[in-house]
């Protein structure tokens, strides 16, 4: 129960130095800091300027990728519409060895 007690005492006596303490802080006069660049540029308004800038040619960047993207989707789609085997029709493989005999034979009869 002693230590109870002394507890509570030693609690309440530091609330009355912390209540004085901050009683007397608006009395104390603050001496001005010297900031250095980066707090004062921090604290200005250029990197709103700058974020709200950026925001911007980012959106516009980045849409006409998006639409460069898109055009590229739909040429490639087109090519692969041109390429694809129609129902189903399976295209013959090409025979090089014939090639290479039609070609034979059209540089003997030259």
């Amino acid at each position: 129960m002693f230590q109870f007690i002394v507890t509570d005492l030693f609690m309440l006596s530091l609330g009355a130095i912390l209540y004085l303490m901050v009683r007397a802080l608006p009395r104390i006069a603050e001496e001005p800091e010297k900031k250095s660049f980066l707090d004062r540029w921090a604290h200005s308004e250029i990197p709103e300027k700058v974020d709200v800038a950026l925001n911007g040619f980012l959106f516009k960047f980045l849409r006409r990728v998006k639409i460069f993207i898109l055009k590229l989707d739909n040429a490639l789609s087109r090519e692969l519409h041109k390429i694809k085997p129609v129902d189903g029709a399976v295209k013959p493989n090409i025979d090089f060895k014939e090639i290479v005999e039609q070609r034979k034979e059209e540089n003997q009869s030259e």
